[in-house]
């Protein structure tokens, strides 16, 4: 493919570096988010943040303009995933909101319904968080069971999500449930699925968070008992939850192109805090082996971004690099997370708090924490199957 950009994304590049320039550094001055710690710090960091975007319009490239977005190209959504990596620039507040939910409320619904949520998602007023996932329909999503009856003008909601991310701060969610209780015996389980936008809030909602290995709170389960919801609160028709959710998955892929960038740089600050804190690894011959390893492994991410690219910019399915792309994002994430705590030696294990902590406990964190990057966005088992029956065509015993 050919890699050079037109003029107008090199002009893009330029007016996104120069608002970084002159915002990014001080945004990190203020230092203190209100006292919070742990996730809530992060997430009141990322607030802020978020709303400094949506002052100079960097918020929701791929928005319509009218609702604060610039109608990013394609390109446009590579350079910005590629500089805000190089730049280092916190997360936002709202990524389900900006990159997956709003998108599917401006498609989906009603004049009413983007009056009430998008300017909300976009300026970071209130939390959103989205519950696909279910006890016995993770992998298989379609085997949902939460079922929503209607009652009138109003849905009730009986059922249980679970690995709901930061539900438990969420003031709406968009939420999969199944409106056809007859679906899953019949044989039918991708029909009778409807989205529904639901407030957190609402009575007959019980949000548990469930800590993690590393102490944080970041996943929830999410009971109904008897929830309602208003009908006026359903994104598309009745039904049609499957082909809104289909489009939703497909925006959670905008983004990766920054993947092997934000790795990389990874790579580089390990390698400096090794020499700083630990210079004898890097004479070791298999420490340097695996640096070398792991290297290739980002440069061939990046071809395998680029091959995508060339297929979406062609119109042609990301097939099968999506899965191969999600594999890479696994085994790197974990093998960079194993290799610096071996990089750093004794230092790598001191833990998040201690005096001595190695960039406050980063890197211990990250070797128990990118665990979940196996299960997380897909199981990694699920991929290779898929792999393996699709793409390479491995006989069926």
């Amino acid at each position: 493919m050919d890699f050079a950009y037109t003029q107008e994304d090199e002009a893009f590049r330029a007016e996104l570096r120069a608002w970084l320039d002159e915002n990014l550094a001080d945004f990190r001055e203020q230092g203190d988010f209100g006292g919070h710690h742990g996730t809530m710090r992060t997430m009141a960091k990322r607030q802020a943040w978020q709303r400094r975007l949506n002052e100079g319009g960097w918020a929701a490239i791929n928005w319509p303009k009218e609702w604060g977005g610039r109608e990013a190209t394609i390109m446009q959504n590579v350079i910005y995933s590629e500089e805000m990596a190089k730049a280092k620039a916190p997360g936002i507040y709202n990524a389900n909101g900006v990159w997956q939910i709003g998108p599917m409320i401006i498609k989906w619904g009603t004049d009413e319904q983007k009056d009430l949520w998008l300017r909300g998602i976009i300026n970071a007023d209130v939390h959103w968080c989205q519950g696909f996932t279910e006890p016995e329909a993770g992998s298989d999503l379609a085997n949902l069971r939460t079922m929503a009856l209607r009652d009138g003008d109003e849905y009730v909601l009986n059922g249980q999500k679970i690995w709901i991310s930061t539900a438990h701060i969420a003031k709406w969610g968009l939420f999969l449930v199944r409106t056809d209780p007859d679906a899953i015996a019949e044989g039918r389980k991708h029909e009778g699925i409807t989205a529904l936008i639901v407030d957190m809030e609402a009575p007959g909602i019980d949000v548990r968070p469930i800590p993690d290995i590393t102490r944080d709170e970041m996943f929830c389960e999410v009971f109904f008992t008897d929830a309602r919801v208003p009908v006026k609160y359903r994104l598309g028709e009745e039904g049609q939850g499957w082909l809104v959710a289909m489009g939703t998955l497909g925006h959670e892929r905008v983004g990766t192109a920054g993947l092997s960038i934000s790795m990389r740089i990874d790579l580089d600050n390990m390698i400096e805090a090794t020499r700083k804190h630990n210079p004898e690894a890097l004479d070791d011959p298999d420490l340097r082996d695996r640096i070398a390893r792991i290297y290739t492994q980002l440069e061939f991410t990046r071809l395998l971004n680029a091959r995508a690219l060339s297929k979406v910019l062609k119109g042609e399915k990301t097939w099968p690099e999506v899965q191969l792309a999600k594999l890479q994002w696994s085994y790197l994430s974990q093998t960079l997370a194993e290799l610096a705590v071996d990089l750093l030696g004794p230092a790598g294990l001191l833990g998040r708090g201690g005096p001595d902590a190695v960039d406050g406990g980063t890197w211990a964190r990250n070797y128990v924490f990118q665990r979940f990057t196996s299960i997380g966005a897909g199981a990694t088992e699920v991929q290779k199957n898929i792999i393996a029956d699709r793409a390479i065509q491995l006989p069926r015993k």
